[in-house]
């Protein structure tokens, strides 16, 4: 079966160094806070001007002040602060945090990440993606590999306006992880095969997939 959503998440989760300052996006990357285990100290970053915020609150634990940046009520873990957005992107544009989970509308083979817009739609902004994809030192989208209609989101180019150019390291999806082409200095290399999601065929994967699938996994 391919994986949930959870289960994306839980996945993601494991791809976070231990000691690491790590931000989560809005979508499916907010869910990753409640599969990090104690035993990595992962240090989560909020760009609304939260470090060392924990899972989602249970029904006695919610406090209107304490938001991430979708919004969404959260928990600080003791030791956690809190600061203005101003320190918070400082600590972005300065290459403080390790890992960007970011969620994602089109990943290109060589890492262009299209996250914020589609033409013809309201949008709120783009927010703190550009900063993210550019600033973190390493970028994980997670997304669902095709949309609404079908189509593939793991594509050859971006069709979609850019949130940032060659960002994207990883990429987990329902079917699978992927590496993009983001550190080979050729364009064409397509998306490298690192973990099929259990009862996955390779074949599906590469049927699902616009862009280039150059490698194979184990599933």
């Amino acid at each position: 079966m391919p994986w949930d959503r959870d289960q994306i998440a839980a996945r993601a989760a494991r791809e976070l160094p231990i000691d690491s300052v790590v931000n989560l996006g809005i979508g499916i990357p907010t869910l990753v806070a409640n599969h990090i285990r104690p035993e990595q100290r992962v240090f989560l970053h909020s760009e609304n001007g939260l470090l060392g915020m924990g899972p989602f609150p249970r029904e006695r634990e919610v406090d209107a002040q304490i938001i991430n940046a979708g919004k969404q009520t959260v928990t600080i873990l003791p030791g956690g602060s809190t600061f203005d957005s101003a320190l918070s992107f400082a600590m972005i544009r300065g290459g403080h945090v390790d890992v960007a989970v970011l969620g994602a509308m089109e990943v290109s083979a060589r890492g262009d990440l299209a996250n914020w817009m589609v033409p013809g739609k309201k949008v709120a902004g783009i927010g703190g993606a550009m900063d993210l994809a550019t600033g973190a030192r390493k970028v994980i989208a997670v997304l669902t590999h095709r949309d609404r209609k079908g189509r593939s989101k793991l594509v050859s180019t971006c069709s979609l306006p850019l949130t940032a150019m060659r960002c994207v390291d990883l990429v987990i999806t329902e079917l699978g992880v992927l590496e993009t082409s983001k550190g080979s200095d050729d364009d064409d290399q397509g998306f490298r095969l690192v973990e099929l999601a259990p009862g996955v065929s390779e074949d599906e994967l590469r049927a699902a997939t616009e862009g280039d699938v150059v490698s194979s996994a184990r599933s």
